[in-house]
């Protein structure tokens, strides 16, 4: 019987909670997300737009993450494997950590010092996030030299398309 009760429960809450594609592929971003600020890891604050601009002329990797999800931390392996292949292209990495505390531990704890990390102060609903159709984690995005979006929506590390746009974006 508790099978029964937990298929049911799955099959009706279940879709709810699982990630939706998003209905359309953008490939640019609003004036709205683009302002949407940040801080990094000393808390400076910076918008979506100075971190596309730092990285113009370069293919970007964005990398949605948090310190306690656990898909997140699953694929972070591969994420790993993903930059070390790509050495020639730039990743960021965006947390969703819940406070300024969660994110210095997580970068800390996952090793990811090294690396260019930024926090949404505001938390998950921001107009980038928004803009963006961001409805889960882990996400990634690949961004052109011109800062348009390459390949809007990439739920793992893993996913062929993410390999194909940045060898397409670098011929």
């Amino acid at each position: 019987m508790r099978k029964l009760v937990l298929i049911f429960a799955l099959s009706i809450f279940g879709p709810g909670y699982s990630q939706e594609v998003p209905k359309v592929l953008k490939t640019s971003f609003s004036k709205e997300a683009l302002h949407q600020k940040l801080e990094d890891e000393e808390g400076k604050s910076i918008t979506i737009q100075q971190i596309l601009n730092q990285h113009k002329g370069k293919v970007l990797v964005i990398d949605f993450w948090a310190g306690w999800c656990r898909d997140c931390l699953k694929a972070l392996p591969k994420a790993k494997e993903l930059e070390e292949n790509n050495k020639n292209i730039d990743f960021v990495f965006f947390s969703l950590d819940r406070s300024k505390e969660g994110f210095d531990k997580s970068l800390e704890r996952f090793a990811m010092k090294d690396k260019e990390n930024y926090w949404f102060t505001s938390g998950w609903k921001n107009d980038f996030n928004n803009y963006v159709d961001l409805n889960w984690i882990p996400r990634y995005m690949v961004i052109d030299q011109k800062s348009s979006i390459a390949k809007y929506y990439a739920i793992s590390p893993e996913d062929p398309d993410i390999q194909t746009t940045i060898n397409h974006l670098l011929q």
